[in-house]
């Protein structure tokens, strides 16, 4: 039993909405305007009122708070806040000042993916525009340490502060769902990326890298299987918690016998968990489906032409949006691998397809072979290609929204599948208007060719199409079974209880039955109805929403990871151990904020009363 967003017309931006338990729980009110959230230390401003905003900002900035545990003390420190009485935390010595500024230096360099032996050279950056703007202020820099050996540990002891407070939200998750992702790598060795998704009571949703496991070590499954048990473990996640597993499509992970998935899925059953729900066609959808679709090699060509032009028509003035956009992903400097994966997205082919004519005539000019611009059948792959990956392009992107519940991404699927569905039609009766690289390929085609020549054979490209479907109903098998389910919880005032299963029957009848739940149902998005749902009242559908909401909705966070090693892939092909390797991606994919605080003054602080003035 599953549940999906509500439909557009009832979502309700979810910033409009100020809870009254914040103000305890995180020392925020609701600003006069009845917009954001107003925090009562530092009068900051929270924009968007989701409540993972707001517990960042109080994660980040007023930590030291978190020591009024006591309900009674709480009351009395929200009472203190709200007539203008703050209690203050000792101001930062100028040493801690200095070592603030290095941490948060240091996690600029991480994020940017350069190494932390360019602390020295941003020191001397500083320190010459400070000579020169403002003299007398040179002598802030001598207590600021930006040496390599520093640096390198600030970033370790960021990742492990992003780590402790993973870790300490990870234990009240009701239920989680993992993402592995073995293909991410472009480096000289490979790495499995391992994400969690995570939901408590309140239905909010974390995404955080759990852990890298590096393959080159832990080659079979049974060693990859412990490495993962292992993290779960750390982080107080037990297996009768996991709900779903989302995963690349290889043979390492969805072998029938040998592969991860399945003995993951033996290990997770037991009598008080749910079989685990898995879909492996989220992570890189344009990068593996292109092997499918590829019928004539097309993409290994296209690689030569790219070397090609990197190499001797830099300068060429209509090759410079193609060079931007290359180098925009991946640098100047590119490994073959990582151009491989570059070419086999769609929007990067179609930019390609429409500088074909140039392409040809730069080949000619240095003298290089020119045999597939008149080869009739390359031509006719290479714009089936093209429009096939375009649309696979556009689904990707829809993936890549997150925070909508995994069903909606279902939606787009099945959606999909029935576009395949016509484009096969299309194909049977030779109609391209939805092939338009193709129909262009092809009107190019007749020009030159007699009328009763055949330019192409449409059963060529119904195959690949074909199996093309059957690539995903096998990929999203498991989200495809429990599909009436997600019609249920999508719309649980209009399901009818007889189709419902018998154990949710009795709650959705109360349910459809509460006035108050059905006006909050029209006004809230689906996960603050969920959130707001009793527990007390609705065990089984608040146990399952809270389920539901864990599966992994979209592949935001493993993009963002191959986004970020593709785009400093020299940097992170340098010898790093893997723990420096872990923090430089976790840095790098976390929504969680460093406390700096806590880094900068460490975890042995005085007494909090000696901290206190009163004003």
């Amino acid at each position: 039993m599953w549940m999906t967003p509500k439909r557009t017309k009832m979502e309700v931006d979810e910033s409009r909405f100020f809870r009254p338990e914040w103000t305890q729980r995180y020392l925020v009110v609701e600003p006069p305007e009845g917009q954001g959230a107003l925090c009562l230390v530092c009068r900051h401003l929270v924009v968007a009122t989701r409540e993972r905003d707001v517990r960042r900002h109080y994660e980040a900035e007023h930590d030291y708070y978190q020591r009024y545990v006591a309900e009674g003390e709480r009351a009395a420190l929200v009472e203190r806040l709200q007539q203008g009485d703050v209690p203050v935390i000792a101001p930062l010595t100028p040493e801690e000042r200095a070592a603030r500024a290095g941490l948060g230096l240091a996690r600029l360099l991480a994020l940017k993916g350069r190494g932390w032996g360019e602390g020295d050279f941003v020191f001397q950056c500083m320190e010459v525009m400070l000579r020169d703007v403002l003299p007398e202020r040179v002598s802030v820099l001598d207590g600021v340490d930006l040496s390599p050996e520093v640096m390198r540990q600030r970033i370790l002891n960021i990742s492990k502060d992003l780590r402790s407070q993973l870790f300490k939200r990870a234990k009240d998750f009701k239920a989680y769902s993992l993402a592995l992702d073995d293909q991410a790598f472009v480096a000289y060795e490979n790495y499995l990326l391992v994400f969690v998704r995570g939901v408590g009571d309140d239905l909010e949703v974390e995404e955080e890298l759990l852990t890298i496991i590096n393959l080159t070590r832990h080659f079979s499954v049974g060693a990859l299987m412990a490495a993962i048990l292992e993290a779960l473990q750390t982080a107080g996640l037990s297996l009768q918690r996991m709900v779903g597993l989302t995963t690349t499509h290889t043979l390492r992970m969805i072998g029938e016998n040998s592969g991860l998935v399945s003995y993951m899925r033996e290990k997770a059953v037991s009598p008080n968990c749910w079989n685990v729900i898995h879909y492996s066609g989220f992570l890189h959808l344009e990068l593996l489906s292109s092997y499918d679709v590829d019928v004539n090699q097309i993409i290994n060509t296209i690689s030569e032409w790219i070397v090609l032009i990197k190499t001797r028509g830099v300068r060429r003035p209509e090759f410079q949006a193609l060079l931007t956009e290359s180098e925009s992903e991946h640098g100047e400097r590119v490994n073959g691998r990582c151009l491989n994966n570059w070419l086999r997205r769609g929007k990067t082919l179609k930019l390609i397809f429409s500088l074909r004519k140039e392409i040809e005539a730069f080949l000619v000019s240095i003298g290089a072979t020119t045999v597939h611009f008149t080869d009739k059948q390359w031509l006719c792959d290479f714009g089936f290609l093209v429009d096939i990956m375009d649309h696979l392009r556009e689904l990707s992107e829809l993936l890549r929204v997150s925070q909508v519940f995994a069903a909606a991404a279902f939606d787009h699927i099945c959606t999909f599948e029935v576009k395949l569905s016509l484009l096969q039609r299309h194909m049977e009766e030779k109609n391209l208007t939805h092939f338009v690289a193709f129909r262009e390929v092809v009107d190019e085609l007749k020009q030159h060719l007699k009328e009763d020549q055949k330019i192409f054979d449409p059963d060529r490209y119904q195959v690949v199409i074909c199996r093309l479907q059957k690539e995903f109903e096998r990929h999203f098998k498991d989200l495809r079974f429990i599909k009436k389910d997600l019609e249920l919880f999508a719309n649980p005032f209009n399901f009818k209880p007889e189709y419902a299963p018998i154990s949710v029957r009795v709650e959705l009848t109360k349910l459809q039955a509460n006035t108050n739940l059905w006006n909050e149902y029209r006004v809230k998005d689906l996960g603050q109805f969920y959130a707001g749902l009793s527990a007390e009242s609705y065990p089984i559908i608040k146990g399952v929403a809270c389920k539901v909401a864990s599966l992994f909705d979209s592949n935001e966070i493993c993009e963002k990871a191959f986004s970020y090693l593709t785009q400093n892939q020299h940097t992170l092909s340098k010898p790093l151990t893997d723990e420096h390797l872990h923090a430089l991606f976790r840095i790098a994919t976390t929504e969680l904020e460093p406390r700096w605080d806590h880094l900068v003054r460490g975890r042995n602080e005085p007494n909090p009363e000696a901290l206190v003035v009163q004003h």
